[in-house]
């Protein structure tokens, strides 16, 4: 084959716990992580002469790096190097996740040219492979991989499928401009300053809520320890998830890092009426609907 095309999802994180700066200068996490279904797609196209490229087009294309900054270029070079490959690929990314939105996007094109690539080249490398070289390319790749609902640890990329049931309905109100996760993070140091750190625990009321599926207990369970400090940088997301509650969400988080808030819908018709009522606030500039859980990278030509 020539060409193979991979759809990849964002993800957002139902529980974010960061524990003490480890030595490695990593946070220990403790995470809950769901697949929604908000999509890039990668193709990845045989190319003669060694050489990866990387084109992006769709929502905030040009705000993405083209070269070794850019994740999904450095896992082509990571699997071609660990596999010995010699062809080139072109790697055309299509944006639907929000950039630096705390949604994963760059990290889930990192794992969509992980499979792409592994498609196109025949490396025929098995989960267990892909998931070490997706681990060593950022801390949401492995998980981009696994896709569905997932309990992450370590600083986020040793995942496990969590044991959860039924769908959830998601609302995504995205802001104008990203945020740095290294400059979040570097803010919660700060505002916790020398107080003790204990090691990060997920609230075992969230865990249950996945077990029995209600969508009532898990929106009341959602946490994210990250968010103080989002929302000190950021001071107009505490506006957006007001608004949120105020329309009747079950549950209102900003999403990893941020800026992107998410709020979780009783069902498709209350998903669709706060996403207007949202959109009506003028705070922010699009909202998004979306589904979860959903697959991990997959592809679907080729």
């Amino acid at each position: 084959m020539s060409d193979v095309v991979v759809r990849t999802p964002a993800k957002v994180n139902l529980a974010l716990m960061v524990g003490p700066l480890r030595t490695d200068g990593f946070h220990e996490l403790a995470s809950v992580y769901q697949a929604v279904s908000l999509y890039d797609e990668v193709r990845a196209t045989l190319v003669p002469d060694g050489q990866i490229t990387v084109r992006v087009t769709g929502q905030q294309a040009g705000k993405v790096p083209l070269d070794n900054g850019n994740l999904a270029y450095r896992a082509a070079a990571l699997l071609a190097e660990q596999a010995g490959v010699e062809t080139g690929v072109r790697l055309d990314i299509v944006k639907g996740i929000p950039v630096a939105g705390g949604m994963a996007g760059g990290s889930s094109d990192a794992a969509a040219a992980l499979v792409a690539c592994d498609a196109l080249w025949g490396t025929k490398l098995d989960r267990s492979a892909l998931l070490d070289l997706a681990a060593r390319l950022g801390s949401d790749v492995p998980f981009c991989l696994l896709g569905g609902t997932a309990v992450g640890s370590g600083h986020g990329e040793i995942v496990a499928p969590a044991l959860a049931r039924g769908a959830f309905e998601w609302v995504f109100a995205l802001d104008r401009e990203g945020m740095s996760t290294p400059a979040v993070f570097a803010h919660l140091d700060r505002l916790r300053g020398a107080a003790a750190v204990l090691p990060p625990r997920i609230p075992e009321a969230l865990m249950a809520a996945l077990r029995t599926g209600s969508a009532t207990d898990l929106g009341r369970a959602l946490a994210n320890d990250l968010q103080p400090a989002a929302l000190r940088l950021r001071p107009r997301l505490a506006q957006v998830l007001d608004a949120g509650r105020e329309y009747g969400a079950l549950g209102a988080v900003v999403s990893g890092s941020g800026p992107t808030c998410a709020f979780l819908a009783r069902g498709h018709g209350h998903a669709v009426d706060l996403s207007a009522r949202l959109a009506g606030t003028g705070l922010c500039p699009s909202v998004r609907i979306a589904t979860g859980p959903v697959p991990g990278a997959r592809v679907v030509e080729g």
